[in-house]
């Protein structure tokens, strides 16, 4: 199929959530509202729970529907590769980060891509999770002809640390 010719889409599409199939609804929502601090909003029995940031119907929807007790899925396999969730300032990352250490949750790695700062970690079924801020759009590293210029190099997580709490 060929995009040649075809109209971007409008900039302000966003993408409004994302459905995970985790093997245990409790021990996501230990997780993501516990660890992270997201906000139960519903519950389907047992089996289903909508978390969000600021009262949003949902940002992220965990379900037990086709993997109740299930195990991840073996490398080499297609997937989500992780899901990201985006922090308005520097400092709720920090806090991001320091809610992390505070129940000794290793990171898989943390990096600076100059248009953002991610920490990159797994969720108790293993999904991949990154938590970012991005700078302002000003401040994004360009070329000499005005294309952007992402990078990755180390993200100082003492450095990080420093910011005040949010």
């Amino acid at each position: 199929m060929s995009t040649k010719g075809s109209a971007p889409i409008s900039a302000g599409v966003r993408i409004g959530h994302v459905h995970l199939k985790v093997a245990d609804v409790e021990r996501s929502l230990a997780f993501y509202c516990g660890v992270l601090g997201f906000e139960l909003m519903q519950r389907f029995g047992r089996e289903a729970a909508f978390v969000s940031a600021g009262g949003y119907h949902h940002h992220i929807a965990l379900n037990t529907w086709e993997s109740a007790g299930g195990s991840p899925p073996p490398p080499g396999t297609t997937g989500l590769y992780h899901l990201a969730i985006l922090y308005p300032t520097r400092a709720d990352l920090a806090d991001a980060l320091r809610r992390l250490q505070r129940e000794g949750i290793r990171l898989d790695g943390a990096a600076d891509h100059g248009v953002s700062e991610s920490l990159y970690l797994r969720d108790p079924d293993e999904n991949g999770v990154e938590l970012y801020w991005d700078r302002p759009k000003e401040a994004w590293p360009r070329t000499a002809d005005g294309a952007l210029a992402m990078f990755t190099k180390r993200l100082d997580l003492e450095e990080l640390l420093r910011q005040r709490e949010a």
